[in-house]
């Protein structure tokens, strides 16, 4: 594992997932099948997937003065990771409603509460403490907050990694003091134009890498994933076929993998198959960090990585 150490700033959310075979039409109203709730937010869950992978792991986040605020900061504990940044404010702490139909594809609408007070001195203070060997951001905290801690990180040469989900409009400068960008194929279209699947895709990956000056990575679901860095052919990381079950959380599982091979100092490409067999396992559990591997799981899955050998 080396030297790695993971910093996220990020959210957390709790989870309200209701499984349907079908998903509701406008004004309609149907029976569920079942309901699940559970340990969300971006930010949480690649923090958690990377803490599996036994790395250190630390959390900037603002959570409410709620019984799922106390609930957050009590499942970091229980996950090993740092809670030193983060902080309690007054109000609610964010949640995800989520519908998840009978295919495993789901729809979410996330209202952040806390999570918008986020503050980006504590961000910066995290990465002069915790010195980490990567940070991770997302755009589930105000992206102020996000870039002032790109902005130290890159200051004291440590690598950045930044989730452009859910997608919206991106600060230039964030997007300049990102080391890697991780869209998923709607961020990807919302970013840069054009989409990452179909004939062409691989050209409109290789061409927004090289305008930007960023290092993609871009997850595409079943297809697995595109790797490009400026200059270089891009790279396909297929995914296994398995059975979806459930797709809530998949794209931060892959990330946690992701962000965790490369603070091991794992090749980008051998970072990216980690994080894609990560999510491949995740997708067929229900839930978010429920469906994610166990440390044991983990460990296994990444040993033959860290050896330098095959998965």
């Amino acid at each position: 594992m080396g030297d790695a150490r993971i910093l996220v700033v990020g959210s957390t959310m709790i989870d309200l997932i209701a499984y349907a075979d079908r998903l509701p039409e406008a004004g309609e109203t149907l029976v569920g099948k079942r309901f699940q709730m559970g340990f969300g937010g971006k930010g949480a869950n690649q923090a958690v997937m990377a803490a599996r992978f036994g790395a250190p792991v630390a959390m900037v986040n603002a959570v409410g003065d709620d019984s799922y605020g106390a609930s957050h900061l009590e499942n970091f504990k229980r996950e090993g990771i740092d809670i030193t940044w983060m902080r309690t404010v007054p109000g609610s702490s964010g949640v995800a409603p989520i519908w998840v139909d009978g295919a495993g594809v789901n729809r979410i609408i996330i209202v952040p509460g806390a999570n918008d007070a986020t503050e980006a001195a504590v961000a910066e203070a995290a990465v002069r403490e915790f010195k980490p060997t990567i940070v991770v951001g997302q755009f589930e905290v105000p992206q102020a907050t996000t870039l002032a801690a790109f902005r130290a990180a890159r200051a004291a040469g440590i690598t950045t990694l930044l989730n452009p989900a859910p997608a919206a409009p991106i600060d230039p400068e964030l997007l300049a003091h990102a080391d890697w960008v991780a869209p998923n194929e709607t961020e990807f279209t919302a970013i840069f134009g054009g989409s990452a699947i179909g004939p062409d895709g691989d050209e409109r990956i290789r061409s927004a890498s090289d305008r930007s000056g960023n290092r993609l990575v871009v997850t595409l679901g079943e297809q697995g994933a595109a790797l490009a860095i400026p200059g270089e052919p891009i790279h396909r990381i297929s995914a296994p076929r398995v059975k979806a079950v459930d797709t809530t959380g998949a794209g931060d599982s892959f990330l946690g993998a992701f962000s965790f091979g490369l603070a091991s100092g794992l090749s980008p490409d051998r970072a990216a198959e980690l994080a894609v067999a990560c999510a491949s396992a995740s997708v067929q559990k229900a839930g978010t960090q429920s469906s994610y591997l166990s440390r044991d799981e983990a460990a296994a899955l990444a040993a033959p990585y860290l050896a330098g050998g095959t998965r």
